[in-house]
């Protein structure tokens, strides 16, 4: 079992890793020319974030139905399923290039973004858009991967699209002088590359359940109500997620320059410890969802267990990082001396969060895997209230602190919830 966990999660690890890694080169690139430029690529990253992590449903959705019907040997439903995805995927796209203009709008007012700062999210903006269709499609390819057991691909995927994106922003904004357009442009053609590979692998390895796509399947009313009942709970449980840091992101703006600056550089801290901790568990939507869907208890717990181990084993080693590197760190990420004070005070949040947010990746993982989206939903609805209760309550009091400290809260109350609620239900989770 700890061979089946590892073979799936090291690949993912490796890949998850790649992605922060962007946004790492983004903020340093940006960090070498303004806070100004931090904030604006930050914030608009932020709305692609909440937009394209409520459709994440598309990846989460898509591995745990696939990876059940693995289990069950189902290849009708295995084909039946990445044909659903792909169309709700195409359907969701269109909508974002025709409105695309008040969607940025929206999304400036609701980051309290003015001036300068505007301009320099809008020149972002309204080039990444263009990266909507391949964004999605990408999501239903890679879980469908994940769902089929299948790690290595999503690797080569993400691989060679991070590596595209981080030529191509060096190169448009370090020799073509782009800013914030150069790093937007750089993210959209990576994008379609990485695209290009997915389908590419797709065709070679899956040419037989390619052939079992058909249009009355994927259009029958009732399999495709299942499908969409699915992932419109873990539409609304993503939807609670990117609201709460999409919330944070925005009272980080209201609090001033600096303070966005330095919360925006501090995330980047979480963000490379999530995507460590989710390769493991993506490994357990793979493996949980297959023995889940094959009816064996035993294989379903015992995997349950050693992803556990294996992630806050992973988080812990981040958390130790952060607390001996943690300023080296900041210096890379700019050179900026005054974000650097600003951000030194929150440290101590960065290094505490790995050990306290890891038991809600990993039993994200669980859940999907047990495609349990209804009790995915109602407990981070919970979690949201915590969160913004705790905020209103504090950040009279503490500032900055206080904003940290309710997210801490929010992560902490993830993990407890779903702790309780699958001791409670158990094979029965829902």
């Amino acid at each position: 079992m700890n061979k089946e966990i590892l073979k799936l999660a090291g690949p993912n690890i490796l890949s998850n890793i790649s992605i922060p890694l962007l946004s790492t080169v983004d903020i340093v690139l940006m960090g070498h020319l303004s806070g100004l430029h931090i904030g604006a690529v930050g914030l608009g990253s932020m709305i692609f974030n909440f937009v394209y992590w409520n459709f994440g449903f598309l990846r989460m959705g898509t591995t745990g139905m696939t990876a059940q019907a693995f289990g069950q040997n189902d290849e009708e439903s295995i084909a039946r399923t990445l044909g659903q995805a792909m169309l709700v995927g195409a359907l969701l796209a269109l909508p974002m290039l025709i409105f695309q203009k008040p969607f940025a709008e929206i999304g400036a007012y609701l980051m309290n973004v003015e001036g300068a700062q505007a301009n320099l999210l809008f020149d972002y903006f309204y080039i990444r858009i263009w990266a909507a269709p391949a964004t999605l499609a990408s999501y239903v390819i890679m879980g469908w991967f994940f769902g089929m057991q299948n790690a290595i691909y999503p690797l080569i995927w993400t691989l060679v699209a991070n590596v595209v994106n981080i030529v191509a922003n060096y190169v448009l904004v370090m020799h073509f002088g782009m800013e914030a357009g150069g790093v937007a442009l750089g993210t959209v053609i990576a994008q379609y590359c990485g695209l290009a590979t997915g389908v590419f692998l797709l065709f070679k390895k899956y040419p037989s359940y390619l052939k079992k796509l058909k249009w009355a399947a994927v259009t029958k009313i009732e399999d495709l109500k299942s499908f969409l009942t699915i992932n419109r709970d873990i539409f609304i449980r993503t939807l609670c997620l990117t609201l709460t840091f999409s919330f944070f992101y925005s009272k980080s703006s209201a609090a001033g320059e600096m303070a966005l600056a330095a919360n925006v550089v501090l995330l980047q801290f979480l963000n490379w410890m999530s995507y460590g901790v989710d390769g493991f568990a993506y490994a357990s939507e793979s493996m949980v969802g297959k023995y889940f869907g094959a009816n064996d208890e035993t294989k379903t717990r015992q995997s349950i267990r050693l992803t556990f181990w294996w992630g806050m084993s992973l988080a812990a080693l981040f958390s130790l990082i952060y607390w001996i590197f943690g300023i080296p760190i900041l210096d890379f990420f700019t050179n900026d001396q005054d974000v650097i004070a600003e951000a030194i005070p929150y440290l101590i949040w960065v290094i505490c969060l790995p050990l306290v947010a890891a038991p809600s990746y990993l039993w994200d993982g669980i859940y999907v895997g047990m495609t349990a989206a209804k009790s995915m939903r109602n407990l981070m609805l919970i979690a949201l209230v915590i969160f913004l209760s705790s905020y209103y309550f504090l950040y009279e009091k503490l500032g900055n602190h206080g904003l940290w400290l309710a997210l801490f809260l929010f992560l902490l109350s993830r993990g407890i919830g779903q702790w309780f609620w699958f001791s409670r239900k158990g094979m029965n989770l829902k």
